[in-house]
């Protein structure tokens, strides 16, 4: 028996579910209550670091604010056990029928992006698509996992996860981010999705969260748009609401350097004036 899990019929659960996830509104998406063994997550929640102070990354911006680890250097051994299995041939398996993706997924043992996340109060994550590329492999990012971690999460503390459809008109799922609840998604330029309002918890909490993205060598042309093959992180406004900060319209692209700033912001003298200098 699979001491993670609290079913380890993964072949059976995603059999089960594959059309549930193909079908779902706005993207295929899915999530599931209840999924992992309680009293080894709770193990789990008791060593998560507090990132606030932990060797972590911080985004605090109009767009996000919350905190990050780097790599696995925080996991404690619970939790390093757990998502070691979650990049496991088994779990690869689970999400490879559940999603029907054609190309043969890879999970990520650098966690770049991933791993533990926490937003405090007033924290929040903007509506956004993910970056598609790993950084360093290149290989295309397909699915997303979330673990939740949060006990005792109230409705009124806020924290849901959003789904949003591709005109930005509508949120079409929430998830609260309850303890052992699982959302899994896939990732493409138009699978908008965030916690873009502030947190509303208690000081002493806090939204915590593993997260976990896998690849593939190639991927369908229809999951991407013309010209944006290679982005980082794309936010979006959501149409109808007031915030001046609620998010615009951002296309990052990681292969942008300095000089083609320059050619982009610059008249052509100014650009003569730099190259006769440098």
């Amino acid at each position: 028996m699979n001491k993670y899990l609290k079913n380890d019929d993964l072949d059976t659960l995603a059999e089960l579910n594959k059309e549930n996830y193909a079908q779902a509104i706005p993207f295929p998406n899915i999530y599931f209550d209840d999924f992992f063994n309680s009293e080894f997550l709770t193990k789990v929640l008791e060593e998560f670091p507090d990132l606030q102070q932990a060797n972590k990354i911080a985004f605090d911006d109009s767009k996000q604010k919350k905190f990050g680890g780097k790599g696995d250097e925080l996991f404690g051994p619970r939790t390093r056990e757990l998502m070691y299995f979650l990049n496991s041939e088994p779990f690869l398996k689970f999400l490879q029928k559940l999603t029907g993706m054609k190309e043969q997924l890879i999970g990520d043992p650098y966690f770049k992006g991933g791993g533990q996340h926490e937003i405090v109060n007033g924290g929040f994550l903007k509506i956004h698509a993910d970056f598609n590329k790993h950084p360093t492999l290149g290989l295309d990012r397909r699915v997303n996992v979330l673990v939740y971690l949060n006990k005792n999460w109230e409705e009124k503390f806020g924290g849901h996860f959003e789904l949003w459809d591709q005109n930005m008109e509508d949120c079409k799922k929430r998830i609260l981010p309850l303890f052992n609840t699982m959302a899994i998604f896939s990732t493409t330029d138009f699978s908008f999705h965030g916690h873009p309002d502030p947190l509303n918890c208690p000081p002493n909490q806090s939204r915590k969260s593993l997260a976990l993205y896998y690849y593939s060598n190639g991927r369908p042309s229809s999951e991407t748009n013309t010209g944006q093959e290679t982005h980082s992180t794309i936010f979006k406004k959501r149409k109808n609401v007031g915030n001046a900060d609620d998010g615009i319209d951002i296309k990052l692209k990681s292969e942008i350097n300095f000089k083609s700033l320059i050619r982009e912001i610059c008249p052509p003298v100014i650009i003569k004036i730099v190259k006769y200098f440098f």
